[in-house]
């Protein structure tokens, strides 16, 4: 393996500058994912599409991102931070124009899957940059922005469009993006400087195309489940594709093995704590991702509420989520994850059991006080412990150890809703059959799938006593300099 050294000390980089590029750029492209969600009804009546087919607006960006994650490791080693920063943000700019300009739906979705390469790229890089830049007493204050930008993109992304699209057509909420990508790029141009060590790794198509099938496979079959309706072949057909994931990707984990050169260093994994944390970023992402997904739909079919507002109910905890990940920042850099996550999870488990007690006279008010509570909790978790995660592994796994993290985080999203929105659907029928309400069905789903989630957040509690909180960076440093 080559090495090129082209690192710049930090005395060099304009740290706050960088990281409020790379915060701005991050938002941006996360923000692209979900903007499209309150407008697919419009979009399927205009341009003369099925449901199913206007779902692949959503779940071809999301599979794309995913795919791309594990890919831009490899990358992440072969290019200058610069180059591939303005690559990826190019990338997203002329995918949001021809989104912008879209008048047919498979031009629309070659654009929005142009925008997910830009966001699948940005995502790693973001990560991995500011973890080399911020010494390790400032790291857990830096990596909570970049976390809040990751958050909260997707989470305001249906509620400023649902505002935007009051006043004008969708493709102003792609006209509205363009010029914020640009400016992030001039900034980015101005402020990035290379901060990492260049390997050029040899590129290995083998590993590439296991990968892309086998996360492909497993988002697409987990994403095609929660919302499928049809039966017989169809079904047979998902199922497949499924299996067809997972067993690529078990071949992509043993190829990554035996190669001298991995695409992904997937020995991140033997560093216990490492992979501890990881399974709490998970179920921390699974219930926030899970939660914004199922609310609206107990707001929309149990409380009758409308589309904006039940966004604009969800929108206080979002705002908390964000201030709390970046308080939770400061707070791990004064006294560790171990107060943090541990109380977050607590704080989780608890309010998701009042949440699963919710019933068609409850009111909004409360809806919005207790989902804030576990959004606090969501907050003192994801961040803290992703932080703590790629601490405990040494400086070259980092672009590993970043593509791990996200890509399992895409993959918790989708089995998240793929496994409670079932649960929800299963337990309101169970219900219709037992002749309820439609209304008194839906917050029965609602219930019997919070429940199941909060045993999740009690296995994610358990496992963080099992953490040791001590920082081995330095150890790990040191024995592998």
């Amino acid at each position: 393996m080559r090495r090129i050294e082209t690192v710049r000390s930090r005395a060099e980089i304009n740290v706050k500058a960088t990281l409020a590029v790379l915060a701005l750029s991050g938002f941006l492209s996360v923000f692209n994912e979900t903007i499209l969600n309150v407008a697919l009804n419009t979009l399927m009546e205009e341009m003369n599409v099925t449901a199913g087919t206007i779902q692949w607006i959503v779940t071809a960006y999301m599979i794309i991102v995913s795919v791309m994650v594990p890919v831009t490791a490899f990358l992440i080693q072969s290019f200058e931070l610069k180059k591939l920063y303005l690559g990826s943000m190019m990338i997203l700019l002329i995918g949001t124009i021809c989104a912008a300009g879209s008048t047919t739906f498979v031009m629309l979705l070659a654009s929005r899957m142009l925008q997910a390469l830009g966001t699948g790229m940005m995502i790693p890089i973001m990560m991995n940059t500011i973890l080399l830049i911020t010494p390790l007493e400032k790291r857990g204050s830096a990596m909570a922005v970049g976390a809040c930008a990751i958050q909260l993109g997707p989470a305001l992304g249906p509620t400023a469009s649902g505002f935007i699209l009051q006043f004008f057509n969708w493709h102003a909420l792609f006209i509205i993006l363009i010029p914020l990508i640009i400016l992030a790029m001039i900034f980015g141009y101005i402020y990035l400087v290379n901060v990492s060590v260049l390997t050029k790794p040899k590129i290995d198509i083998a590993s590439i195309i296991l990968s892309t099938a086998g996360v492909g496979g497993i988002i697409y079959g987990l994403s095609s489940l929660s919302s499928f309706s049809g039966g017989g072949g169809g079904i047979r057909v998902v199922i497949i594709i499924f299996i067809v994931g997972i067993m690529s990707l078990l071949a992509f984990g043993r190829r990554q093995l035996r190669l001298k050169e991995p695409m992904l260093e997937i020995r991140t994994f033997k560093f216990t704590m490492f992979s501890i944390g990881v399974t709490l970023v998970m179920i921390s992402m699974m219930t926030i991702f899970t939660m914004n997904v199922m609310l609206p739909i107990f707001l929309q079919g149990a409380l009758k509420t409308t589309t904006f507002t039940a966004a604009m109910i969800l929108l206080p905890a979002t705002l908390i989520n964000g201030f709390v990940t970046l308080i939770g920042g400061k707070i791990y850099d004064k006294l560790g994850a171990r107060v943090l996550i541990q109380a977050g999870f607590i704080i989780i488990f608890v309010s998701l059991l009042i949440l699963s007690r919710l019933t068609i006279d409850t009111s909004p008010a409360r809806i919005i006080i207790v989902y804030m509570i576990v959004c606090v909790g969501v907050g003192s978790t994801l961040s803290p412990s992703q932080t703590n995660s790629l601490d405990q592994l040494p400086k070259e796994y980092y672009p590993h150890g970043v593509a791990i993290l996200n890509t399992l985080q895409q993959l918790s999203a989708a089995i998240g809703s793929s496994l409670f929105i079932g649960i929800m659907s299963a337990s309101q029928q169970k219900a219709l059959d037992n002749l309820a309400s439609e209304q008194a069905a839906v917050a029965a789903g609602f219930s019997a799938a919070v429940l199941a989630l909060a045993g999740f957040v009690l296995v994610g509690l358990c496992l963080s006593f099992a953490l040791k909180f001590e920082n081995k960076s330095h150890y790990f440093h040191k024995k592998l300099s």
